[in-house]
């Protein structure tokens, strides 16, 4: 059986929507439901069963699964906001969690896969190299990506990373992504702001070696990055922390232009303020090295191009408000 815990979250739905797409159902998916509408995401997938994430840590911290029940877990769930302020509630979620689950495979020699995060690079001062060994040197800017910082320190410090996976996530963008709120791509943002006003909002920027919306940032489709995930499903012997991003950054001009393409609009764009609280924490430039990856990977993953995957994201999701 194969676990993916954020089972209807945004990432964890493509990956079973990409595991079903080769032939495997033997599935427990792992969420936790509340309110939101992220149980539609779970619509057109098959999985085995579906358990809701306290049950599930419930079971693992006594012990009832063991290594011939589970062959893989894949950890996807988290609070994923970047703007979340109850640390307590990063740390619980993000960080508690995850040791209980990395602690649990690894003793039963279970393939373990999770969700890391580019936002551990902070402002990027030390480069976006997914480098083990600077681990210790990088500053977070948000309680989020602190919060991912410290399962990585974590797994570093007990030796683990030579036997788990860990994945530092770009800017992932795609269908699935309906609930997210303000965690939404721009595309998914930006399609409904130009459907009803014929234009779009992005950030002014506030520093100098960047005008308005040419702040660049990393961006992946969700089809590739789980491409990428599956990689490492497959390949027992690739371990440690890796880049999960295109390797090539875009402006959010160049993001956001191919949706007034597919709507067959002008481009226009508005350049709004932006708030005061997000002015110290922001990235304006995001691009992941994946020199890592492609040494081990590159003849089974292939790059998508932004433009195409935006095309495709508006064209065949968002058009006809479709799921995978």
């Amino acid at each position: 059986m194969i676990i993916v815990t954020g089972g209807a979250g945004f990432i964890g739905s493509a990956i079973i929507w990409k595991l079903n797409q080769l032939g495997e159902t033997n599935i427990l998916a792992v969420d936790s439901l509340g309110t939101s509408n992220k149980w539609k995401n779970l619509r057109n997938l098959k999985f085995s069963d579906y358990m809701e994430k306290d049950k599930f840590i419930e079971k693992i911290v006594n012990d009832e699964f063991h290594e011939n029940d589970v062959d893989c877990i894949i950890h996807m769930g988290a609070c994923s906001s970047t703007t979340e302020t109850d640390c307590r509630y990063l740390v619980v979620n993000n960080y508690e969690y995850t040791k209980n689950l990395a602690d649990f495979a690894v003793s039963n020699q279970i393939r373990f896969i999770y969700a890391s995060s580019a936002a551990t690079y902070g402002a990027g001062e030390f480069g976006y190299k997914d480098d083990e060994n600077n681990l210790d040197k990088l500053q977070p800017l948000n309680m989020y990506g602190y919060s991912k910082q410290m399962f990585d320190l974590y797994a570093k410090r007990k030796g683990m990373l030579d036997k788990i996976v860990g994945l530092k996530f770009f800017n992932v963008f795609g269908p699935n992504e309906y609930h997210k709120g303000d965690m939404r791509s721009i595309v998914h943002k930006a399609y409904y702001q130009i459907l009803e006003k014929g234009s779009v909002n992005l950030f002014k920027s506030y520093n100098s070696k960047y005008k308005d919306g040419e702040q660049k940032r990393d961006f992946i489709y969700i089809k590739e990055a789980v491409e990428k995930v599956i990689f490492f499903i497959e390949h027992y012997n690739a371990n440690g922390i890796f880049n999960i991003g295109s390797g090539k950054a875009a402006t959010w001009i160049e993001f956001v232009s191919p949706i007034f393409k597919s709507l067959k609009k002008e481009i226009k764009i508005n350049f709004i303020e932006m708030p005061d609280y997000l002015k110290p924490k922001y990235q304006y430039f995001t691009e992941a090295d994946m020199t890592k990856f492609n040494s081990l990977a590159k003849p089974d993953c292939v790059k998508s191009v932004i433009e195409t995957a935006v095309l495709d994201y508006v064209s065949n999701y968002l058009v006809p408000e479709k799921y995978l």
